[in-house]
């Protein structure tokens, strides 16, 4: 009697342990958020590591026993670090030189994109072709014809040296973004293209009212890589832009020089020297706009593929 009145404890024991066709058990569950914890903490570590140097006060960096916990919360590396960035200037710099390209190279790539996948016309092979290439060939070994050519216009040191490309659809790594749009565009099922010609609709007003909607996803994820890639250039945006325009990137590249003119080593204690928690806020300071931007956008990518259900033929 005892062993008929414990069989069902016994079942739920193992049904909460271990699960059932229903539910999952607790140590599967367990196991699982240990693994996302640790996924988690590997791609986290570097940015933990680098906020709580940054917010450690000069005792806590010479201390050897402060690890993960400062003793206080020390705002003075950031107040520091915003001056040898001219942050508010070098921020409006970074953010015009990588939205403005990243949203006129993702609307043309697109359109890049659209005709590729919808029409058919003599070439188009090697129109890909030269496409590919353009990712293929390193920017090292074309940025001295490009370079001269500017030059010759009178486009450096101007921000119309990167927005110039990005209208011609050659922005940075475009073709990547062409092949992205020209995917997305080729799952669209023509039959509702179809019957919009059927109703009258030109070509344009098709892209605009069937295309661009069912292709949301694809137009955030390449607005996000197209910003980040063009916030972290650094290389022809030296050379292109020169003296003109200085970013984020570009002053945190010489961010030791600037932050010895600010405050001389032969003037300034000790405690106002350059050291890690100065540098670990300088680059904090640098990719929080990043941050911030890929936060708001993630939502608005996951209610996009939400609202476009559009399956291909």
């Amino acid at each position: 009697m005892t062993a008929v009145l414990q069989h069902p404890i016994a079942e739920r024991a193992r049904a909460f342990l271990f699960g059932n066709r229903v539910h999952r058990g607790l140590v599967f569950n367990v196991a699982l958020y240990a693994l996302l914890i640790a996924i988690g903490f590997v791609y986290l570590q570097p940015l933990l590591f680098m906020f709580v140097n940054s917010i450690k006060s000069p005792a806590d960096l010479m201390n050897p026993m402060v690890q993960w916990v400062p003793t206080e919360l020390f705002l003075g590396n950031y107040d520091k670090a915003f001056r040898v960035l001219s942050y508010p200037n070098t921020l409006a710099a970074s953010l015009f030189m990588s939205i403005v390209p990243s949203l006129l190279q993702t609307f043309v790539t697109s359109l890049v994109g659209y005709g590729l996948a919808r029409y058919r016309f003599p070439g188009k092979p090697l129109i890909f072709l030269l496409i590919l290439s353009t990712f293929i060939i390193p920017p090292q070994n074309t940025v001295i014809p490009q370079m001269l050519t500017y030059r010759n216009m009178g486009l450096l040191g101007s921000p119309l040296a990167m927005i110039i490309p990005a209208i011609l659809g050659q922005g940075y790594r475009s073709a990547i973004f062409i092949l992205i749009f020209y995917q997305s565009f080729s799952s669209l099922p023509k039959v509702l293209e179809e019957s919009a010609r059927l109703d009258g609709a030109s070509d344009l007003r098709i892209f605009f009212t069937i295309a661009v909607p069912s292709a949301l996803p694809a137009y955030i994820v390449s607005f996000i890589f197209s910003v980040v890639w063009y916030w972290n250039e650094t290389f022809l945006t030296v050379i292109f832009l020169g003296g003109g325009t200085t970013t984020l990137p570009m002053q945190l590249s010489r961010f030791a020089q600037a932050y010895e003119n600010l405050y001389p080593p032969g003037v300034v204690n000790v405690f106002d020297r350059l050291n890690e928690a100065v540098k670990m806020s300088g680059t904090f300071l640098n990719i929080l706009p990043l941050l911030v931007i890929y936060f708001v956008l993630q939502r608005w990518f996951v209610e996009s593929v939400e609202m476009t259900g559009i399956t291909g033929e």
